[in-house]
């Protein structure tokens, strides 16, 4: 569920191709003018308004923009312009280069993602880069955890509801002889079920092992495993159950005691917006007692802060 607050009365891309030209030209920029649209334009009409404004004026609106706008706000508002698919690829490009490494958020966004969501993203990330997802993953991550990723983006996993109840609990137990009876853990079990069943199984799984052993799965992940084959495996099951529960709990991290983690902050209120925001809000205020909008409004501010809080839409 989306919370873009799309207009009613549309101008078209034309018209707002020609006000941004307009909110650039002569000295500074009328930032509050590109807010103003481009917070409230979807995917579609995003492309359509680059089209448009490349085509009128000649010039590129990424570069324009780019040397308009400045900061959080330039980073926001340029990841913004890109469709879903392009911004994962730019943002897990970016997370698994050397200098701007940041495992955490390739993480994020590979093992968050359903596999028809993985399959566009690698073809839009070869396409862009010129190299294959899976090769700078195989550069970049090492161990089970290497493993496990390379098996996420290539497994072709079910999106259907539908289980089948005698294989959840032959996995549940498959994890159990794996992991909490024996001394050492036998990885290889793990990466398998966790990156080859659809989300639905896995969450059954996760009832199952509950049921037979006491104990749900994050904690048995959570002492098993570490490092970054945890935090991966700890992605994928919580998205199994509750996606918006756990993009819920990283914005609330990334906003937590002294300082906040913007570049975190802006991965996720951009890449959610569009696919399941309201709920994401319904859970933080679930569990923290505080509206989403009232906590980054709290954390943020200037021209920034008005974008976010564009893209998240009513403070309910």
């Amino acid at each position: 569920m989306s919370t873009l607050n799309v207009p009613p009365v549309l101008t078209t891309p034309r018209d707002d191709a020609a006000t941004l030209y307009r909110a650039f030209k002569g000295l500074g920029c009328d930032t509050s003018l590109v807010i103003n649209i481009l917070a409230h334009r979807d995917a579609t009409q995003r492309a359509l308004i680059i089209h448009e404004y490349n085509t009128i004026y000649s010039s590129d609106l990424f570069k324009r923009l780019t040397s308009e706008l400045t900061g959080k706000l330039e980073t926001a508002v340029l990841l913004w312009m890109h469709d879903l698919p392009g911004r994962d690829a730019i943002i897990v490009k970016q997370a698994l280069t050397p200098g701007t490494l940041n495992i955490e958020a390739a993480n994020e966004v590979i093992c968050s993602r359903t596999p028809s969501q993985i399959q566009v993203f690698k073809q839009h990330y070869h396409a862009k880069f010129g190299v294959y997802l899976e090769h700078d993953i195989e550069r970049q991550t090492s161990g089970d955890h290497k493993k496990l990723l390379l098996a996420y983006v290539s497994v072709p996993r079910s999106e259907g509801r539908e289980v089948n109840h005698q294989m959840t609990q032959d996995d549940a137990k498959a994890l159990y002889k794996a992991g909490e009876k024996k001394f050492g853990t036998d990885e290889k079990v793990f990466i398998r079920i966790f990156s080859e069943r659809s989300a639905a199984h896995l969450a059954v799984v996760n009832l199952a092992y509950y049921n037979m052993y006491g104990k749900y799965l994050k904690k048995v992940v959570k002492s098993e495993t570490s490092g970054h084959f945890k935090h991966a495996l700890l992605t994928i099951l919580q998205c199994s159950e509750n996606p918006a529960k756990y993009f819920a709990k990283v914005l609330h991290k990334a906003m937590k005691g002294l300082g906040t983690n913007d570049s975190t902050l802006i991965r996720v209120i951009v890449t959610r917006t569009e696919i399941d925001m309201q709920y994401i809000k319904g859970e933080y205020l679930k569990k923290y007692k505080k509206t989403l909008n009232n906590a980054v409004h709290s954390e943020t501010s200037g021209n920034y802060r008005t974008f976010l809080l564009s893209l998240l839409g009513p403070n309910q």
